[in-house]
Order: structure tokens, then sequence, then C-alpha cells
């Protein structure tokens, strides 16, 4: 095969990845001329060529040429693999020392940067088939495994097992390590953050069940044991009110602060921000709604309990935008 023959297969290869990854490309004229992220890595390649043969300066000349033409900017002397694809590709910048494998994704702003000042490794390998979102950053001599999945966003700076997900600043690990390609269509990045919030609120929901039925196992009269009975009931109703914000009910979320109830009428005390903030109706409605009808309860009062932080400054901060 000769030289010829194998930069058209080189070509092939990466016309062939783009419309792999890229449902938005329509035909290979398109990708040919309209497509920045593909001119980048012609440039890279023969940038690196004369980086590997001791040609820095021009090596960092046409390097240069490149980041003024298509606003990507490849270090020469990073390593780019077969089929890379970088989609939009603004603002995107690979280091020195990089090394990206085969098959992988890389979106607009992404930063495979370095830590160290000193001329070793010092910015990030990607194995095979990676995905890195638009705007994520990965800083140092780490390595992110072979099928990860970098989200949008994420700052990366420590190393990424085979398979997993990553996002949040600094990166944290949001998905189990595997195999399995995940389908942007279906499947969304998860929040560890909240993830870790839903247990915590579960534990304090358990240990105030239990200091409830201690609570029930106490002597009192029987008007004492009845009021609890009636609370009780009118929590479990509150459990059916979603925070759709967060999609957790406002019991285990732990927003109610306390139920008073007086004969056919009760008092449900909220704990949320000032009445500015707008889910404040919604959530006293649905929580007059649940509560109605439930042991006699004809009159429901909801009142919210003022938090330190309230969306006051946030309104005015609006109107006197508005009035400028």
């Amino acid at each position: 095969m000769t030289w010829a023959d194998m930069v058209f297969d080189r070509i092939r290869e990466d016309i062939r990845a783009v419309f792999t990854k890229d449902p938005a490309a329509r035909s290979t004229a398109e990708v040919l001329l309209c497509y920045p992220g593909i001119h980048a890595l012609w440039f890279h390649r023969r940038a690196h060529w004369l980086w590997m043969h001791r040609v820095r300066f021009f090596a960092r000349f046409v390097s240069h040429i490149s980041r003024f033409l298509t606003g990507i900017e490849i270090h020469p002397g990073a390593v780019v693999g077969h089929r890379v694809v970088i989609d939009h590709g603004m603002g995107v910048v690979i280091g020195e020392t990089a090394e990206v494998g085969d098959d992988v994704l890389i979106y607009m702003g992404v930063v495979l940067g370095g830590t160290a000042l000193e001329n070793v490794k010092r910015h990030p390998t990607v194995e095979e088939n990676v995905v890195i979102g638009s705007g994520a950053t990965i800083l140092g001599p780490i390595r992110i495994g072979k099928g990860a999945k970098v989200g949008a966003g994420a700052v990366v700076v420590r190393s990424v097992p085979p398979g997993a997900t990553v996002v949040g600043v600094p990166g944290r690990l949001a998905g189990p390590g595997g195999d399995t390609v995940m389908d942007p269509q279906n499947e969304g990045m998860p929040d560890p953050m909240l993830r870790v919030a839903s247990r915590l609120l579960d534990r304090q929901n358990r240990l105030e069940e239990r200091i409830r039925l201690m609570e029930q196992q106490l002597p009192g009269s029987g008007l004492v044991r009845s009021e609890r009975v009636y609370k009780e009931q009118i929590r479990d109703a509150l459990k059916e009110v979603i925070d759709p914000e967060v999609g957790i009910d406002i019991v285990d979320m732990g927003l109610i602060k306390d139920i008073i109830v007086n004969g056919t009428h009760v008092e449900i005390d909220m704990v949320l921000t000032s009445p500015a903030c707008p889910m404040i109706a919604h959530l006293s409605e649905q929580v007059r709604r649940q509560v109605l009808g439930v042991c006699g309860i004809e009159e429901v009062e909801v009142k919210v309990l003022d938090e330190p932080w309230t969306w006051d400054h946030v309104i005015n901060r609006q109107n006197s935008s508005k009035e400028r």
C-alpha cells in the first residue's frame, strides 16, 4: 500500500467515524467542508509528524494555524488515535503529553490539561471509546478508563475506572464500572450528591418513625393518643405530595415541621423559603388537597416558616433590573 493510499484510508475512516457518532452529519461533502473537528485532526497529523521528526518550530506553527482556523488547539506532541471525533470543537485544548485512544468522542470546550511545570508526563491518558461531555476539564497525568463517560462541565483530577461515569466539580463517580455503553437518548447523568441527600433523608425519616412509635407507647390520655393517631394519618397522606424539583415527597425531605390538630381544624407548618419562592403556592395547595377529609378534617391552614436564606434578594434584584 502506497503512502497516498494510507492517507485516503485514514480520511475515509475519519468520515465514517463522524457519521457513526454525529446524527447531524448528512453528506460526505458536508463533513469534508463544514466540520472543524475533522480539519483539526488532519492538521494535527501533519504537525505531529513534524514534531516526531524534531522539526519543532514548524510543528508548532502548523498547530497555531490549525487553532486559528478551527478554534481547536492540539499540541503537536499529543498522541491521538484512530476514529476520534471532535464534535463542534470550539475551545477544545489537548496538551503536549496527552494521549487519546481510538473511537473517543470529544465535545466542545473540553480541556485535557496539565498540572506540573516540569517537562514530564503531565496530561491525561484517555483510553478507547471514552465520551467527554461539553466543557469537561481533565487535569494531570491521570487515566480515563476504556468506555468511561465524563459528564458536561465535570472537573476530573483522579483516574477513572473503565466503564464508569463521572460528573460534578470535582468529578465524582456516579455510575458503576463495566463495559456497558450508555445510550444518551435514554439514560441521563445521575447526580451523586442527590443520591447521598436522598439516603440521609431516608435515614432521618426512619429515625423519626422510631421516635413516633416510642411516643405512642408512652402513657397518656385517650385524647392525646387520638391526636397522635390523627397526626400519623395526616403525615401518611402528606407523603403523596412530591416536590417536583427533586422528585421526593415533602415528608421524607423533612419539610413538615409540625402538625397541630384542633378538632376538625389542622395547622401544617412547612419549613421552606419565604412566600416569594415560586413553589410555595403549588406545595401549599397540594397539602390542602391531601389533608382535607383525613380523620374528618374540614379546614386546613398551611403556614410557611422562613429559612435564613430567602428568595427576597433575588426578587428585589429582578425588579431593580426591570426598572433600569
